[in-house]
């Protein structure tokens, strides 16, 4: 071997025992980036059907996965309890118009996707029920809590857009579950 080459193996050599300095040390200095924050739609998890105790109304509360935050729709007592019998677990001896839906929709092989609640307007709240049919999807109006009793049953998640969070305010009833 030249002379050359065993000066140049044994540099090489020394780099490998000392150490090379790391890729990120010759770079230049950038600043840090924030990673984007994510949009859209997230993911709820139905946490309860209580009763609002400032204004006696049955309502459901929402908690979303990805940022925690939380919503309390007010609903009506026959939407209550379409929601509470399948949260907790509970068989009706007859089926509910929910169940109902839902065995009609088995015949017809029709399946529930998702639903997503879509806005609050005039403190009204708004959803979309989302259903695959022979290949299609089709996408319903519904109201919000006919779509979570749906949803429920079916395990089908439920989203709630980010601008329903930032309407709503995040406000929510003492936690005391009645219903």
């Amino acid at each position: 071997m030249r002379t050359s080459g065993r000066a140049g193996l044994i540099a090489l050599l020394t780099l490998l025992a000392v150490g090379a300095p790391e890729r990120a040390a010759l770079a230049p200095e950038r600043p840090e980036i924030a990673a984007p924050k994510p949009t859209g739609p997230q993911e709820v998890e139905v946490l309860a059907v209580m009763l609002d105790q400032r204004t006696q109304q049955p309502t459901v509360v929402l908690q979303g996965k990805r940022d925690r935050r939380s919503i309390a729709m007010a609903i009506g007592i026959a939407e209550a309890t379409g929601i509470a019998v399948p949260l907790q677990g509970v068989t009706p001896p007859r089926p509910l118009t929910h169940d109902l839906f839902l065995t009609l929709f088995g015949r017809l092989k029709v399946a529930l996707n998702r639903v997503v609640i879509t806005d609050l307007r005039d403190d009204i709240y708004y959803a979309t029920v989302f259903l695959t049919a022979g290949g299609s999807e089709m996408q319903l109006d519904a109201r919000p809590s006919d779509a979570i009793a749906l949803a429920i049953r079916a395990k089908a998640p439920v989203l709630v857009e980010d601008r329903v969070f930032d309407k709503s305010g995040g406000r929510l009833p003492p936690r005391r579950p009645n219903i």
